[in-house]
């Protein structure tokens, strides 16, 4: 996973292609939880998939992009969220709602 802070998020989101940002606290327990299935999901794929911003770091984004909880996992397009996931059941489920953007 690639940490990214509130400057370089800003310009990751202009980009023209897919990324996932996986929006999250270290004071979370919920947040380890989903880091460890993301974790999974990157070594499976054997590819770095997700950028890691740290929620309490970028409050102004958290209010900007409307994020109601941690963890978050957003994909943006264009400088603008597409997808937003908030629950983490488990690897296969992650894998069924953002395959198509891992791809």
């Amino acid at each position: 996973m690639i940490e990214i802070n509130s400057d370089n998020a800003r310009f990751l989101f202009q980009k023209k292609d897919y990324h996932i940002v996986f929006v999250n606290s270290p004071f979370c327990g919920t947040c380890k939880v989903a880091r460890r299935m993301l974790d999974y999901i990157e070594d499976t794929l054997e590819k770095e998939k997700f950028y890691e911003l740290n929620a309490t770091l970028a409050p102004d984004l958290m209010q900007e992009y409307k994020i109601q909880s941690v963890p978050c996992l957003i994909v943006f397009k264009d400088g603008e969220p597409v997808e937003r996931m908030y629950t983490f059941h488990s690897v296969p489920y992650v894998l069924k709602e953002m395959g198509p953007y891992l791809i």
